[in-house]
């Protein structure tokens, strides 16, 4: 007959039956409530009856208040009823989110309405409060799941005062990450007592692929998994990247990271075990994660379907709002003379870019160079007339404009460095001219190696880029688009968009060489709306507009460069 000691042992030291808890999670939505969410709250709903409420948990890793037109007119056309992202996230029944860059870059007004109206917390531990010095959002939730305690720890990227004005976050300020967590991680254990910790993180995997400065780097999702021990999980998201792999942790174990890309177009699933004894201590812990991809959740769609299961859609959640937005988007801006493609600025003057350009230098009084980027990559408007929703195709962001003061040499030096992330250093006549990379299709097919939104082109004045020369001497300015002389140790007034006047792409950081610190004092003037904004207004007020495209720079040498302009156009735009 066992002793009494010998069967409390084995009560200490045996195991209860396994727990199950799966982690749904998306990021970057951008505005997309009105469809992409409609697959997302499929997928989640076939979990919740196969696994049980009890037994998942969904979150969002921020990003979800710009990029589309619901979201935009909710945010600022819209600004009483409550908010269609948080209506939209409440249907779906997200349990906490995270905050993003574009959330912040709405404005205070715009998110602390977006908080108060959704039913699950969004958290923040390194958003400090200035007057406080306490985080203005909450740092944590713990959810009970299950048998198991969750603590999800919230951070965002530091890198706010890089691309969003001051003024839409002012009396707040961003602490780094690694310290946050390093402070929030013991707090949790020592509160909470927690079976699992995850990290919530509006924050790209990769250290070296973002802005990274003397106080802070864009991209530390990895990072604090490295530096800081005690997570069981890192979710993440802000650089667009389908991504899930192993870090090494301080300990010497890894943990799962993953990021699902934007839109809703991918989800990240984690399916966690957990093993604890008698007395509820957690003795063994496994995750297994995977991306599902659209066409994943589609076929649970269709699963839903088929089995007779509710798969309601925008139409049915929110009629009234879908009209309001729809509505919103037909309305009549005014005639275009001519389409107008923006593929066409990769390769040189365009009258896409070049109408954002007239567009700056009009609002800018006293500009004489503008600066701009293509924002969507491949967007056309088509020929008469236009709508709303054209609107968000020229300007894809919700960037003021800055009138800033820049030294010729600086904006020789601005221009070297966009044309180097743009241009490649050809060798012969064969080589391509853009700088490409096999980053498509899993590394089978030719794309752009850098991001087009930091392709800036200038107006005002007129320059070659020479693609046989090394980076830093591509760019040479022959003069003033008038045919007045450029000289490079003049000051000129320049118009350019917030996202760049705050350094965003660090093209007048590293580029021009301008300290951080110092952005704010060459800001002239700003404009109190968005770019876009204003383009519905000008367009409106003239009725006709006609695009056409300067002639104000090109590419040499002329015996290479337009054969090779062909070549690559037919590259990265093969369609037509």
């Amino acid at each position: 007959m066992a002793s009494l000691a010998m069967v409390f042992t084995a009560c200490n030291t045996g195991n209860k039956d396994p727990i199950h808890l799966r982690i749904l999670h998306t990021s970057d939505v951008h505005g997309r409530v009105l469809d992409s969410l409609q697959r997302i709250n499929t997928y989640v709903g076939l979990c919740r009856r196969d696994f049980g409420n009890d037994n998942i948990i969904l979150t969002d890793g921020g990003d979800v208040l710009q990029g589309y037109p619901a979201a935009y007119y909710y945010n600022f056309v819209d600004t009483t009823s409550k908010h269609i992202v948080a209506e939209a996230m409440n249907r779906v029944g997200y349990d906490v989110a995270a905050i993003g860059n574009h959330d912040i870059e709405a404005g205070r007004k715009v998110f602390d309405r977006w908080i108060d109206d959704c039913n699950f917390p969004v958290l923040g531990a390194n958003i400090i409060d200035d007057s406080t010095g306490e985080p203005y959002l909450k740092p944590y939730e713990v959810i009970e799941r299950g048998g198991l305690r969750v603590a999800v720890l919230g951070l965002i990227t530091p890198a706010i005062p890089n691309w969003v004005p001051k003024n839409l976050w002012e009396g707040l300020h961003f602490d780094d990450m690694i310290t946050s967590a390093q402070k929030w991680v013991p707090i949790i254990k020592k509160r909470v007592r927690p079976d699992i910790i995850i990290g919530l993180f509006h924050s790209g995997i990769d250290d070296k692929g973002g802005i990274q400065t003397d106080d802070y780097c864009e991209n530390e999702s990895r990072l604090v998994a490295q530096q800081v021990p005690g997570f069981d999980l890192i979710l993440y998201g802000h650089d667009h990247r389908r991504n899930m792999e192993y870090v090494q942790t301080p300990d010497g174990d890894s943990i799962l990271a993953l990021g699902p890309t934007s839109t809703a177009a991918c989800l990240c699933q984690v399916d966690i075990t957990v093993k604890k004894n008698w007395l509820g201590r957690v003795t063994e812990k496994s995750l297994e994660g995977k991306i599902l991809s659209a066409k994943d959740m589609d076929e649970a769609l269709d699963k839903a379907k088929n089995e007779g299961l509710p798969t309601a859609n925008a139409d049915e959640w929110f009629p009234r709002a879908k009209q309001a937005v729809e509505a919103y988007m037909k309305e009549e801006v005014g005639v275009f003379d001519t389409t107008v493609h923006e593929r066409d600025a990769f390769f040189g003057p365009s009258a896409f870019i070049d109408l954002i350009h007239d567009l700056q230098l009009e609002l800018a009084r006293g500009a004489q160079i503008s600066f701009a980027a293509p924002l969507s990559f491949d967007a056309t408007i088509e020929q008469g007339m236009t709508h709303v929703s054209d609107m968000f195709a020229l300007y894809k962001y919700e960037n003021m404009l800055y009138t800033m003061r820049l030294s010729g040499r600086e904006i020789r030096d601005f221009l070297e460095m966009s044309y180097d992330l743009w241009c490649n250093t050809m060798q012969s006549a064969d080589d391509h001219i853009m700088l490409m990379d096999y980053v498509l299709d899993g590394g089978k097919r030719l794309g752009l190696k850098n991001m087009a939104f930091n392709f800036d082109s200038a107006a005002g004045i007129c320059y070659t880029v020479d693609a046989s020369k090394p980076d830093g001497e591509k760019v040479t300015i022959l003069s003033m688009e008038d045919g007045t002389p450029f000289d490079l140790d003049k000051d000129y007034l320049v118009a350019v968009n917030s996202y760049r006047g705050n350094g965003g792409g660090e093209l007048l950081t590293r580029g021009a060489g301008i300290p951080l610190s110092e952005l704010p004092s060459r800001v002239v003037a700003s404009t109190d709306h968005d770019l876009r904004y204003h383009l519905i207004n000008m367009i409106r007020q003239k009725g006709h507009v006609a695009p056409r495209a300067r002639t104000n720079w090109r590419f040499i040498p002329d015996a290479w460069a337009p054969a090779a302009i062909a070549r690559d156009r037919a590259i990265l735009f093969p369609k037509r």
